[in-house]
C-alpha cells in the first residue's frame, strides 16, 4: 500500500510539475505574441515582397559584383519611389479635384452641363434621369439637401476607406523597410525557412517550402503584376485623352483588377464619357487603346499566373480569391499557398496510398521464388 500511495505521490507531483511548464510556456508565448501582433502584417508583407524581389535583386547582385547590401538598399528605394511617387501624385490630383469644386460651390459657379440627348432618351430609365438632372441644373442646392442622408452615409465610409489606406500605407512603408533587410540576409533566412519546414514537414518540408516560394511569386506575378500593368496603361490613356481625375480612376481601376472584377466597367464608363466629348477619330483611336488595354489581362495571365508551379492554374486562382475575400490584400498570397499547399498534400496522400497499395501486391511475388529456392 505504501508503494502505491508514493506511486500516486510521484505521478502527481510530475503532473503538477507538467502543467506547471506547460502555462509558463503558455504565457510566454501568449506575451510574445502580444508584442510582435503590430508587427505581424508588415512582416507578413516583407516576406512576401522579398521573395517578389529576390529575382531581381540576385540579377542585381551579380551586375554590382557580389555587394549584397547596396543591392538590397537600390531595390529597397525602388520600391519606396515606386510607391510613394504614384501616392503622391494621385493625393495631389485629388486634392485639387476637392478644392476646385469646394470654390465653384462656395462662389455658386459650379454649373452642371446639360444631360446628353442619347442618355435621355434611354429606354426605362432616361426619364426619371434627365428628371433628376434637370433638378440638379435648376437647383443644385436643393437637390444636395435632399439626398443629405446618402450623402453623410458616403462621407463617413470614404474617411473610413482614406483611413484603412492611410495605415496600410503605412505597413506597406514599414514592410519594404524590413524587405531590404530580408534581402540583404537572404541566405541566413533561406538556411533558416529550410530548417523550419524540415522540422515542420519532415523530408518534403524544403519541397514545400519551394513550393511556397513559387506560389508566391506566380500570384505576385499572375494577378497584382497584371492589376499593376493595366491600371498604369489605362491611367496614362485616360492622362493623355483628358478624363477628369484620372488618377483616381486608375486607383480604382488597380482594385478592381486585384479583386478579379477587372477594369472593363471603368473602361466602359469613360468611354461613354469620351464619345460626347472628342472627336470620331480622337474616340476610335481610344477606343483601340481601351481594348488592347483590356485584353492584357486575357493574354498575361495565363502565361505568368501559376509559371514555375507545377500546380493547376485554377488552383492558386481560387485560393487567391478566396483568401481575398476572407482576409483582404494580403489574403491574395496566404489563400493561394494555403490551397496549393493542401492540393499537393492530397496528392502525396493519394499517390502514397497507391504506392502502398502496389507494395503490397508486389510482396508475394517476391517472396514466392524465395520460397521455392
Amino acid at each position: 500500500m505504501q508503494q502505491g500511495g508514493d506511486g500516486d505521490r510521484i505521478f502527481l507531483d510530475r503532473a503538477v510539475e507538467a502543467f506547471i511548464r506547460i502555462a509558463f510556456i503558455a504565457i510566454l508565448v501568449a506575451w510574445c505574441f502580444d508584442i510582435v501582433r503590430p508587427f505581424i502584417v508588415p512582416f507578413a508583407w516583407a516576406i512576401i515582397i522579398a521573395i517578389g524581389l529576390y529575382p531581381g535583386y540576385e540579377r542585381l547582385t551579380q551586375v554590382l559584383h557580389g555587394r549584397r547590401i547596396l543591392a538590397a538598399v537600390i531595390m529597397s528605394l525602388l520600391c519606396f519611389a515606386l510607391l510613394l511617387v504614384p501616392a503622391l501624385l494621385l493625393s495631389a490630383s485629388l486634392v485639387g479635384e476637392v478644392h476646385r469644386v469646394i470654390a465653384a460651390f462656395s462662389h455658386e459657379s459650379l454649373t452642371i452641363p446639360p444631360l446628353p440627348d442619347a442618355i435621355a432618351q434611354l429606354p426605362m430609365i432616361g426619364d426619371d434621369i434627365a428628371r433628376v438632372w434637370s433638378e440638379g441644373t435648376s437647383n443644385f442646392r436643393a437637390v444636395l439637401v435632399e439626398i443629405e442622408p446618402e450623402l453623410k452615409v458616403a462621407l463617413h465610409w470614404t474617411i473610413g476607406v482614406a483611413g484603412g489606406a492611410g495605415v496600410g500605407l503605412l505597413h506597406i512603408l514599414v514592410a519594404i523597410l524590413i524587405a531590404g533587410f530580408l534581402l540583404a540576409q537572404a541566405e541566413v533566412g533561406q538556411r533558416a525557412s529550410a530548417a523550419l519546414a524540415r522540422r515542420l514537414a519532415g523530408a518534403r518540408g524544403v519541397e514545400f517550402a519551394k513550393l511556397s516560394e513559387a506560389t508566391i511569386r506566380s500570384v505576385t506575378r499572375g494577378i497584382l503584376g497584371v492589376a499593376l500593368i493595366q491600371s498604369l496603361l489605362a491611367g496614362l490613356g485616360w492622362l493623355a485623352i483628358g478624363v477628369p481625375a484620372a488618377g483616381l480612376w486608375a486607383l480604382l481601376a488597380l482594385v478592381m483588377c486585384v479583386v478579379q472584377i477587372g477594369i472593363l466597367p471603368i473602361t466602359v464608363a469613360i468611354l461613354v464619357y469620351v464619345f460626347f466629348q472628342v472627336g470620331t477619330f480622337t474616340f476610335l483611336a481610344f477606343l483601340v487603346w481601351s481594348l488592347f488595354v483590356y485584353s492584357l489581362e486575357h493574354i498575361l495571365k495565363p502565361i505568368l499566373l501559376g509559371r514555375g508551379v507545377d500546380v493547376p492554374m485554377a488552383v492558386i486562382f481560387v485560393g487567391a480569391i478566396g483568401g481575398f475575400l476572407s482576409a483582404g490584400i494580403i489574403g491574395l498570397f496566404v489563400g493561394s499557398v494555403v490551397l496549393v499547399l493542401g492540393y499537393k498534400l492530397l496528392l502525396a496522400w493519394l499517390h502514397g496510398g497507391s504506392e502502398s497499395a502496389q507494395d503490397a501486391a508486389a510482396v508475394p511475388s517476391k517472396e514466392g521464388p524465395a520460397r521455392q529456392g
